[in-house]
């Protein structure tokens, strides 16, 4: 009130006024003065402390912040991680992001969150807040809230209340089985809601959960126990994760509003045909990535929309897929489906070559025994280990002639069954796994592009050196788990790969080093063969080497000469493990450089 004196500071004005107008003329004693003195500087103290923007101090003035929390700004207050039991004290009204994560907090008191009325953003993630614990009376004081993050506590149901305000509500790994109305609808400006990790069934998640909360992007539902797509979601979402719950079935026009829908996670559900129709994915005009691994289907869905561009099919039971079911997906450029039941006649002739835009299509653990037919033009990679493909012919890849990276490795593919032109058209082929097959010797035709060729785990008794003539790009190289003996490997057989930089003949028959190697050989890998000596020429070809593997030979401690990696400044690794004597390496001096 004008004119009151409650203000502590009201006696030292009064002082002050009175000694002005009693010494207006006079001569003051030195008391007097003094006393004068220390009235002025109590009265302008005591302003600044009830108005500190209006102050002369050049002293800034500290600000409360609770015990071992640091406060880096007015309106910040960090007390996470120090193991608090208890809510803190002494939290400035003027906070706006209180950050209370990683302690072991089991409750929030009302009246201290309650009067943080400025709140916008409020961490208690990783803490032992029950549902108890966190009074839904103090969100009503909390009008500014736009970031919740209550994950990773000991909630058994949602707030029944959460400020209007709110944009990201985090409730993730909870033991949440229930959600109310109040908890997310009529929230204009959500945009994320993360529930994953809880207990929630559809019964705990009410039709109108979302009601009035048109901007949710994000929706995450994923490690619950939902039995059905829940209806009424937000025709906003971009991204909805329903991943690991007992999904069998998603109702007829659950998915008809969510024309914006880009991401849709339905993996490690229990989703079969008879749980999906032909309109179930239909309306969704936006979907890029569609997720169904780990499902009981045995065909591919019906109606794909035309933006597909990634379909997850993995882990199911499909047997066959029909010509019609990928035509619409025209867009679509990663196909996967691995690990199904794919058999000799799965993918006829004209099933994916529609799919103009395919980049890769993956068909690990199958039983397919061909490469499929008419594969897409611009297909760039095409995956197939740990099938049954027994033949490869002339003309089985032709119409894949833009090919980065074949994938036939643990077929049963055997050298007479490889057709001498298989790999002739791959002309751009840069990565050519064929390990785990029959192969008794090297495929004729390897492109002079390849950059990386896997051949172990065959049958191979011999390298022949026109079979890798031309390959000068070739970097990485493994004939490891083959019959290579030293005297198979033909004059010449390196000259041509000028840019081998791995060679990988560990777990072969060679009873010495290979000589002539590549001079741009930096790693060579040659354990668990029957070396016995290494002589002092063994790598006067490779002075680029940086790391060998000798390991599980048969060498002894003067199977090395002092000499033998006197030119080998670039080598650091010299492996000389488990062989029946300890071998003594002295590695050449650093290269420092000039």
């Amino acid at each position: 009130m004008e004119g009151s004196c409650s203000h502590r500071g009201c006696w030292s004005k009064r002082m002050l006024h009175r000694n002005l107008r009693g010494t207006t003329g006079l001569i003051m004693r030195p008391q007097e003065l003094l006393l004068l003195l220390m009235l002025r500087w109590t009265e302008a103290h005591m302003e600044d402390l009830a108005f500190p923007h209006l102050g002369d101090s050049s002293q800034p003035l500290s600000r409360a912040c609770p015990w071992r929390c640091s406060c880096p700004r007015d309106d910040t207050v960090d007390c996470a991680g120090l193991g608090l039991r208890v809510f803190p004290d002494n939290i400035t009204r003027a906070a706006r992001h209180l950050s209370l994560q990683n302690n072991q907090l089991q409750e929030l008191p009302y009246n201290e969150l309650s009067r943080l009325s400025g709140l916008c953003t409020l961490d208690l993630h990783s803490n032992l807040i029950s549902s108890e614990g966190l009074p839904d009376e103090a969100f009503e004081s909390l009008t500014q809230l736009e970031h919740f993050y209550v994950a990773h506590n000991k909630l058994s149901v949602a707030p029944q209340f959460l400020p209007r305000t709110l944009r990201v509500a985090d409730l993730a790994a909870n033991e949440v089985v229930e959600i109310f109305p109040l908890t997310f609808g009529e929230k204009p400006a959500l945009r994320s809601v993360y529930l994953h990790n809880n207990r929630l069934n559809n019964t705990g998640l009410p039709p109108n959960t979302f009601h009035g909360s048109e901007a949710i992007t994000t929706l995450s539902l994923s490690s619950n126990q939902l039995s059905y797509l829940p209806p009424s979601l937000p025709a906003s979402l971009e991204r909805l994760h329903l991943q690991n719950n007992l999904i069998s079935k998603v109702p007829r026009g659950a998915l008809s509003l969510q024309t914006q829908l880009r991401e849709l996670y339905l993996q490690h559900n229990q989703l079969t045909d008879g749980g999906l129709d032909a309109t179930t994915f239909s309306k969704l005009s936006s979907l890029e990535y569609l997720d169904l691994s780990h499902n009981q289907l045995a065909t591919v869905p019906e109606g794909l929309p035309r933006t597909l561009t990634i379909l997850h099919l993995g882990r199911n039971c499909i047997r066959q897929v029909e010509a019609g079911r990928l035509h619409r997906a025209r867009g679509l450029r990663y196909l996967l489906l691995p690990h199904n039941e794919l058999g000799a006649s799965a993918l006829p002739a004209g099933t994916l070559r529609p799919l103009r835009a395919l980049h890769t299509l993956h068909l690990y653990g199958n039983r397919l025994e061909r490469v499929p037919p008419a594969l897409p033009r611009h297909l760039k990679a095409l995956v197939m280990p740990h099938n049954r493909v027994a033949v490869l012919g002339a003309r089985d890849l032709v119409s894949a002639r833009t090919l980065v990276e074949l994938n036939l490795a643990y077929n049963r593919l055997a050298s007479a069954h490889v057709h001498p032109g298989a790999f002739r058209r791959l002309r751009v082929l840069r990565s050519l796994d064929l390990a785990g097959n029959q192969l008794s010797r090297l495929p004729e035709g390897l492109p002079a592009s390849l950059r990386s060729l896997r051949l172990q785990r065959n049958q191979l008794r011999g390298l022949e050196p026109e079979l890798l003539a031309g390959l000068n790009r070739l970097q990485e190289l493994s004939l490891a788990h083959n019959r290579l003996r030293v005297g198979d490997i033909g004059p010449g057989t390196w000259h041509e790969l000028q840019a081998l930089q791995v060679l990988d003949l560990s777990h072969n028959e060679l009873s010495f080093v290979p000589p002539d190697l590549p001079e741009a050989l930096e790693e060579l890998y040659l354990q668990a063969n029957r070396i016995s000596h290494v002589g002092p020429e063994a790598f006067l070809s490779t002075p680029r080497l940086r790391a060998l593997f000798l390991r599980a030979n048969r060498l002894h401690m003067t199977s090395i000469p002092a000499e033998t990696f006197l030119g080998l400044a670039h080598l650091r690794v010299v492996d000389t493990a488990e062989n029946p004597e300890q071998v003594l390496v002295q590695l050449p001096p650093k290269d420092r450089g000039p």
